[in-house]
């Protein structure tokens, strides 16, 4: 089971990798907006606020998160360190139910160009 640090050290890597984005995923990497990532095995949330190409703020708390962000995740924290390490491909984790992604319709159209 990942630890804590290791999924803020994933999510660090994520936010470094959306900064180095090119072309449709740069432009989706340059969206504004709150977001949140529940560790289900963990009972662990991260927030922060993605913007200019980067997650800010990156804070985390214990629970399901306390308010509702633009853009929200969950999935247990392996699945989160093997994403981000290239080990499991997002689209099969989304169909499977895996990791569970929302946001807005139109959100959605821009991030599908980063997973």
């Amino acid at each position: 089971m990942a630890t804590p640090l290791e999924c803020r050290e994933a999510l660090t890597t994520f936010s470094e990798n959306l900064g180095k984005a090119t072309g449709n995923a740069k432009a989706a990497a340059q969206l504004d907006r709150s977001l949140s990532c529940w560790i289900s095995d963990l009972d662990l949330t991260f927030t922060g606020q993605l913007r200019g190409g980067h997650i800010e703020g990156l804070d985390e708390a214990p629970g399901r998160p306390s308010t509702k962000a633009q853009i929200r995740l969950a999935l247990s924290g392996d699945d989160l360190v093997a994403l981000v390490g290239g080990r499991l491909n997002f689209a099969k984790a989304w169909g499977s139910g895996r990791v569970k992604l929302e946001a807005s319709i139109l959100d959605l159209l821009k991030l599908r160009s980063l997973l």
